[in-house]
């Protein structure tokens, strides 16, 4: 074997162990980069279940059920009003106190409304609570800077794939109970990453006889509407 031919094969073997080695890291990370880009890609979309479940509780306190549709979300987020215990005064303030009941002994049939009255007009020794209706938007999600009600439609990184929610009433032990649930399968949240590996967790998913995706509430049966994250 001449030099040149040396040299040829040592340089063909080289550049053939680089690819082996290549291959390896390519074969060991693409599962651990498919997990870093799920990981961040499940905390956007729990975010998004946990708003609507807020929402949603929300929305039943007014309504005594659940809804089917964000748009219904919006509306109530947008245009609804919660009932609120509104507390004036402190129970500490004794000459607070000593004044409301004073108040209250002069006329027994004064209401927490009349109390309110007097409070706006300029009594600022009262002290009560009254039940009162404000406006959702100033009620929710009030230190959430990052707060968008519009990007609940969507399941987030899916290309504006709608999120799937449903809302039942079932029977209970006799008992009719509201029930939603809200869903963000791994097939949309999962959009662009390694298909064979989403399709491997899928499997795993199902193997566990766990959504392929991620779930808040459940109209199957009550789970006081936790999240299959939690």
């Amino acid at each position: 074997m001449n030099k040149a031919l040396k040299i040829i094969l040592e340089v063909l073997l080289l550049v053939a162990i680089v690819g082996l080695v290549y291959a390896i890291y390519g074969s060991i990370m693409k599962p651990v980069n498919f997990n870093k880009q799920k990981d961040k890609r499940e905390a956007v979309a729990i975010q998004r279940l946990k708003d609507i479940r807020t929402l949603q509780v929300a929305y039943k306190s007014v309504n005594g059920k659940f809804t089917s549709t964000v748009d219904s979300l919006k509306n109530f987020y947008e245009n609804g009003k919660m009932d609120i215990v509104l507390q004036i005064g402190s129970a500490d303030d004794s000459l607070a106190w000593t004044h409301t009941e004073k108040v209250k002994k002069a006329n027994r049939k004064i209401t927490p409304e009349k109390l309110y009255e007097m409070y706006l007009a300029g009594d600022q020794n009262l002290v009560f609570s009254i039940v009162t209706k404000i406006p959702v938007k100033d009620t929710l999600f009030l230190r959430r800077d990052d707060f968008c009600i519009d990007s609940l439609k969507t399941i987030p990184f899916s290309g504006g794939e709608p999120t799937q929610m449903e809302a039942v009433t079932r029977m209970v032990s006799g008992v009719p109970v509201p029930l939603f649930e809200a869903r963000m399968p791994y097939k949309a949240l999962l959009k662009g990453l390694d298909n064979q590996l989403r399709i491997n967790l899928d499997s795993d998913r199902r193997d566990q006889n766990k959504y392929e995706g991620l779930q808040v509430g459940s109209v199957t049966a009550p789970n006081n509407n936790a999240g299959n994250w939690e």
